[in-house]
């Protein structure tokens, strides 16, 4: 089933992450919304080229954003791996 909205087609699964996206981004990011960090990171940096993009590169862009507001401190390689593998997904899905 795919739904109309806004002169889009949507399918299902993108519509529940747009409104799962819309609520966690009305509050300020910490390291648990790491769906939402993906997709801030994908709008702050649109042309990046993530075949380019460290671990590292992702911890110093994520702390830098406006809404981010937990403690840097307690970042994981497993956290910011998984920023990295939802911001990939996110291009895929956006290339199709």
């Amino acid at each position: 089933m795919t739904l109309l909205f806004s002169d889009r087609i949507i399918e299902p699964q993108f519509e529940i992450r747009s409104i799962h996206y819309t609520k966690i981004m009305s509050e300020a990011l910490s390291w648990d919304a790491t769906y939402a960090i993906a997709i801030a990171l994908k709008r702050q940096f649109p042309d990046a080229k993530l075949d380019n993009v460290s671990l590292n590169q992702i911890y110093r862009w994520t702390i830098g954003l406006p809404e981010f507001s937990d403690d840097p401190a307690i970042a994981t390689e497993r956290i910011l791996a998984e920023i990295y593998q939802l911001w990939f997904e996110e291009n895929i899905h956006d290339d199709k």
